[in-house]
């Protein structure tokens, strides 16, 4: 018979069942292993740091290995589990201050960023915004050059105060929801007009801005330029990371930058450099493209899941060198038995 006798058809289906039973044996540990399986896994979870190395030159240190790295967390040392020294994309909102005393820096601001513009690689994305009478950002993050160069010349309006830390916060919020490395870039002549000395602070403050930098891993790089009616030629003055508290010029819009920028950048492992005139503005942009670019990813796993904010202190075997980095990440908080 074509199928069998009936003896061999009730082999075949006791054969098939035991088969079915043996499967489902198999998979019901499997089922609940995962059901009971924690959230959170402490060696799972890594805590990403996008390092700068600077030499006692002021160059960029580009050479370095995993085994040149050191990282504490709470000042216990934690091996790294992730390096990588390759070019790492950059999602970018640029920032520019379109405020009244920047009116006479605006030909020259507006040609400078295009140096930022044009370096951006194919796997980057950027948006660009202005802040003054209101704070504006381009809607979508684009690669495209000219996209961008037309933003700037078209769509930034210049006229107003100066919301600083608003301006910040609002390019932070549009790269909320984007992965990877998220960077402000913030140019600015003058203070914060959101704090005033003649009464109680309004708006946003560098205190809320410097910890959703720390907290949510924003990067902050800011350029300090003083407005052209301000004494002092063209040039560089001081550069990188902390530095003392610089003097201003009165309430809203005063000749000098705010000294928060210089606080803000360092506290989020971004870059300072402050101008005393437009002659270098061109090659400041390109020098922070160049940085964004050569910068080191490394990481380690979380080494505790207590919904605490962790300091984090990064540093390098080479003699000489300066290490850039957050200070700070929110642990996650253990979910589950």
């Amino acid at each position: 018979m074509a199928n069998g006798t009936q003896p061999e058809r009730r082999h075949k289906r006791a054969t098939a069942c035991f088969s079915l039973v043996c499967a489902l044996a198999l998979l019901v540990p499997v089922l609940i292993a995962s059901q009971q399986a924690p959230t959170f896994r402490s060696n799972t979870q890594t805590v990403p740091l996008y390092v700068t190395v600077v030499g006692a030159d002021g160059r960029l240190v580009t050479d370095l290995t995993r085994d040149d790295f050191i990282v504490f967390d709470n000042g216990r040392p934690q091996p790294l589990t992730l390096f990588d020294s390759g070019i790492q994309p950059i999602s970018i909102i640029i920032m520019l201050d379109m405020s009244g005393s920047m009116l006479g820096n605006l030909p020259m601001l507006r040609q400078s960023a295009v140096q930022m513009f044009t370096r951006l690689l194919p796997d980057d994305k950027a948006r660009v915004g202005s802040f003054g009478d209101r704070i504006t950002i381009t809607p979508t993050f684009t690669s495209n050059q000219d996209t961008l160069i037309r933003a700037l010349y078209l769509d930034l309006q210049p006229g107003g105060p100066t919301p600083l830390w608003g301006a910040v916060n609002a390019a932070m919020t549009g790269l909320a929801r984007v992965d990877g490395r998220r960077v402000v870039l913030v140019l600015s002549d003058g203070r914060d007009t959101g704090s005033s000395p003649f009464g109680p602070r309004v708006g946003t403050t560098l205190e809320d801005v410097t910890s959703r930098a720390q907290l949510e891993d924003f990067m902050i790089y800011a350029i300090g330029m003083r407005s052209r009616s301000a004494p002092g030629g063209p040039g560089q003055v001081g550069g990188f990371g902390p530095g003392p508290a610089m003097p201003g010029r009165g309430y809203g819009g005063g000749s000098e930058p705010d000294p928060g920028l210089r606080q803000l950048a360092f506290e989020s492992g971004g870059g300072y450099f402050e101008l005393t005139g437009t002659a270098d503005l061109g090659t400041t942009f390109a020098a922070v493209a160049d940085e964004l670019h050569r910068q080191y990813l490394i990481g380690y796993a979380a080494p505790e899941a207590d919904g605490k904010v962790h300091q984090v202190t990064v540093r390098a075997r080479a003699a000489g060198t300066t290490v850039r980095a957050r200070r700070s990440y929110l642990a996650p908080k253990k979910v589950g038995p």
